[in-house]
């Protein structure tokens, strides 16, 4: 499968904008990632854009992502993509063994996090982000509340790289598609 026909997918299934710009988000991670350690970057994209493919259409455990994971299969997407969508669900029961399934499940949460950061920063730019200011919002529980931080410190433990590092890199990736994700400047 190659991203045309994964973006497809997406965009059947997927509607709203804040999650397609998720999607986008976790797949430059994931690209970033993938080039980091060698690894696939088309596999690697296609398994961050549509790790949430279906959370509009089954929101809740356990539908989502097992739900998806039929439809993923039914389209010829590729075993491995699916399973590491599936491990990035803990209730899943799919343990995280490949370095595909731990980059995903270590950037999900995180680039939701670092993208609720600069929403709030003047003009929601991401550009120039540093670490700290993402670990003082991660201490902040009432900031976006719905990010599950044991998830994102589990992430970077089970993809055994340093937190401030993880924080950086996908600040770093997010930047380079800033304009897609809606966090660069306009004007």
């Amino acid at each position: 499968m190659d991203r045309a026909a994964a973006w497809a997918i997406l965009t059947e299934f997927t509607h709203g904008d804040s999650l397609r710009k998720h999607a986008r988000a976790v797949e430059a991670s994931m690209r970033a990632y993938a080039g980091r350690y060698g690894e696939d970057p088309e596999t690697w994209s296609i398994a961050g854009m549509l790790h949430d493919f279906d959370y509009e259409m089954h929101p809740r455990a356990p539908q989502h992502p097992m739900k998806g994971a039929e439809i993923l299969e039914a389209r010829g997407v590729s075993a491995a993509v699916i399973y590491a969508i599936l491990a990035h669900a803990d209730y899943s029961g799919m343990p995280r063994r490949s370095l595909l399934d731990r980059a995903l499940y270590a950037c999900d949460e995180l680039t939701g996090f670092v993208h609720a950061c600069a929403l709030v920063r003047p003009g929601k730019v991401i550009t120039g982000m540093e670490a700290a200011s993402v670990k003082k919002k991660l201490r902040d529980k009432a900031f976006a509340r719905t990010v599950n931080r044991d998830d994102v410190y589990r992430g970077v433990v089970e993809l055994g790289v340093d937190l401030d590092a993880h924080i950086t890199f996908v600040v770093d990736a997010l930047t380079s598609v800033a304009p897609e994700i809606g966090l660069a400047r306009t004007t």
